[in-house]
């Protein structure tokens, strides 16, 4: 098994390495870079600036000629920019050189875990990933504890008492987080409980209060979970249905084996059977899954969710530099994201072979 773990750890870097080429290259072809827009930004200032734009505004207009309109009034259109100022644009940002160079540098400087600086920030990428991750991880987490917690008790009773009214009740719930999306539950919270049209009970904004620093330390634990309530609720609603249903499906495959059979012909107890044969069995799909549903809810699952519920977290930070092409914070959080999902991906291998230690990876053939 420790060969296996090497080989495994050997690996990723080379993912990483692909993960990141494939990504870069998409962003060398898409349209509207940072210098782009910052150009954009330029030209639309210049013309919001006039005092009346009318006809005319074509090539005249671009030389930054002085038009004047049907009143006889002058104004300024959009002037064209100085070559030398896009040049230096493109400078400043490391467009002067080729991508291959460009390329070559980011991997150099990320083996060294630095993530370059924020073109819009002012501020190192690492830093801001290591200050939003606090709000993504308290979401990541409490929601997983808490799917986990609902699910797996529910679908062992769902599978147990199979077919009986309570199996069919609490399907129609299951149903209804399949079809309706974390973010539509998160939209109906806040109408309901965060100010929107009936009760006020809740906080929109933020993991803590302004205040969060001058209370008790009981009265902070109570703030960040009055804080969380509604995102980790909206998070456990939409993602608690199809751990449900695999735990369930889980029991129900290994209840109908031929071992519980000859178990209960034994004369073992009902409880012993379930908890003692079947569920070490039919849980090993299910908690060796654990990683993998983290990493879900901490980078992909959460991410409307931070921006509904304006919490400053890493999905946000994400969503933002791809909107505003700030590309060292999307290359440097896509680095950190594989880099966390590829050795949590490692960790749900080991936590496979540690509920059944019949499953070893170093056996397979390779």
């Amino acid at each position: 098994m420790f060969a296996y773990i090497l080989r495994r750890l050997a690996l990723i870097p080379l993912t990483l390495l692909g993960i990141i080429a494939i990504n870069f290259a998409i962003v060398q072809i898409a349209p509207g870079g940072p210098v782009e827009q910052i150009l954009a930004q330029l030209k639309n200032t210049a013309v919001s600036a006039t005092a009346r734009i009318g006809g005319g505004e074509g090539a005249e207009a671009g030389r930054g000629s002085v038009q004047p309109d049907s009143g006889g009034n002058a104004y300024r259109g959009a002037q064209g920019l100085d070559p030398a100022f896009i040049a230096e644009l493109n400078r400043q940002f490391g467009f002067d050189q080729p991508a291959h160079v460009r390329f070559g540098r980011m991997i150099g400087d990320y083996l060294t875990f630095d993530l370059g600086k924020s073109y819009f920030r002012d501020r190192a990428v690492l830093d801001l990933v290591l200050d939003k991750l606090p709000v993504s991880i308290s979401l990541g987490v409490w929601s997983t504890l808490l799917i986990y917690t609902i699910s797996i008790p529910l679908g062992v009773t769902k599978a147990v008492r199979d077919g009986s009214r309570f199996d069919v009740l609490t399907s129609a719930a299951v149903i209804v987080g399949y079809a309706i999306p974390a973010f539509l539950f998160a939209v109906l919270l806040i109408i309901l409980f965060a100010g929107g049209r009936y009760l006020d009970w809740f906080p929109l904004r933020g993991l803590v209060s302004d205040n969060w620093a001058d209370l008790s330390w009981p009265a902070r634990i109570l703030d960040y979970f009055w804080h969380l309530t509604l995102p980790v609720t909206a998070m456990v609603i939409g993602g608690f249905a199809s751990l449900t249903m695999l735990t369930k499906n889980a029991f129900l495959d290994e209840i109908n084996k031929q071992y519980v059979v000859t178990a209960r012909a034994k004369g073992l107890s009902e409880r012993r059977v379930l908890y003692g044969h079947v569920f070490r069995n039919a849980m090993l799909l299910v908690i060796a899954g654990f990683p993998a549903t983290l990493v879900g809810m901490l980078f992909t699952g959460s991410l409307l969710i931070e921006v509904i519920f304006s919490l400053d977290g890493l999905g946000l930070l994400g969503f933002e530099a791809v909107v505003k092409r700030d590309y060292p914070v999307m290359f440097g959080t896509l680095y950190m994201f594989s880099l966390i999902g590829l050795l949590l991906n490692l960790i749900s291998d080991l936590t496979y072979h540690l509920v059944d230690p019949r499953i070893d990876f170093a056996t397979r053939e390779t």
